[in-house]
């Protein structure tokens, strides 16, 4: 399709409308439909379900049961060492590098605010401001549980309501703001390297975002939402632990503030990466 058109479209459609119809077909149980949808989508992406737990792609209950699949025990081998940083997802990355006057990079021609991204308080970008930022796209045919870089301890969860346009980079470069425009879920953590933020960024067609302590967040009321974490029961996840997922795809923007990592010399925009990975060090 003309990518003149495809973005567009993106505007004329009725962004959720079209996702919550979607969520309505991932989530059905009746074995007519799923069955032949789930093969369809194994074939068109090229789907390994050979390191899935669960190997036939029928026994799933359900579309989204199947799309955010368990993997089989050691698939994704987690780095180790208290300074290296491991990757939070499966997926390949659209950008990454410094955090430039509260200016975060997205394709060429396109940046975005930090501050715009976290939801909008000053307190939050302040962490990052400086900082060094990571985006990964999650494609259709990856693993779709995102898991911590780090030991890390919740301290905030912010919902921000927001567009759905679809994330590929098409839309990166040209759509404004794509990241800090699209729904999303800020998940702030304090780590042996500070504050760190796990951005679950929603697109067209995705169903639903979820946390392992809070179940499905999004999509909820088209207002800001935030939950304080740090001054009730702390929820503290090793490196390499789930922390959420997303029901049909997306990225996660990883954040850090300034002087406390490094990312890997030969990652750049476009190479694939596996969660578990080495994929940075603490500084």
């Amino acid at each position: 399709m003309n990518p003149k058109l495809f973005i567009f479209l993106q505007y004329i459609t009725p962004q959720h409308l079209l996702s919550r119809a979607a969520g309505w077909l991932a989530e059905t149980r009746i074995g007519g439909i799923k069955n032949p949808f789930t093969k369809w989508f194994v074939e068109k992406y090229q789907v390994d379900m050979s390191e899935a737990q669960e190997e036939d792609y029928t026994a799933y209950t359900c579309f989204n049961d199947f799309f955010t699949r368990a993997l089989k025990q050691g698939a994704r081998p987690i780095v180790e060492g208290e300074n290296t940083i491991a990757g939070c997802a499966d997926g390949a990355i659209s950008q990454l590098g410094d955090i430039h006057n509260g200016r975060i990079f997205q394709a060429k021609g396109q940046d975005y605010s930090l501050l715009e991204l976290v939801g909008g308080d000053p307190e939050v970008a302040a962490q990052f401001t400086g900082g060094k930022f990571a985006t990964i796209y999650l494609s259709p045919k990856d693993y779709h549980r995102v898991h911590m870089p780090l030991d890390g301890v919740l301290q905030r969860m912010i919902y921000v309501p927001g567009e759905l346009f679809s994330v590929n980079t098409t839309t990166a470069a040209n759509v404004p703001r794509l990241f800090s425009r699209n729904e999303r879920l800020v998940c702030i953590f304090d780590t042996a390297a500070g504050p760190m933020a796990m951005v679950l960024v929603g697109a067209m067609i995705v169903a639903a975002i979820e946390t392992v302590w809070a179940g499905q967040v999004a999509p909820l009321k088209r207002q800001i939402r935030t939950t304080r974490y740090d001054e009730q029961k702390p929820i503290a996840l090793k490196k390499g632990e789930e922390m959420g997922r997303f029901k049909l795809g997306s990225t996660v923007v990883l954040l850090f503030g300034a002087d406390k990592v490094n990312w890997l010399e030969e990652l750049t925009a476009e190479t694939p990466v596996k969660m578990g990975e080495h994929f940075g060090d603490l500084i």
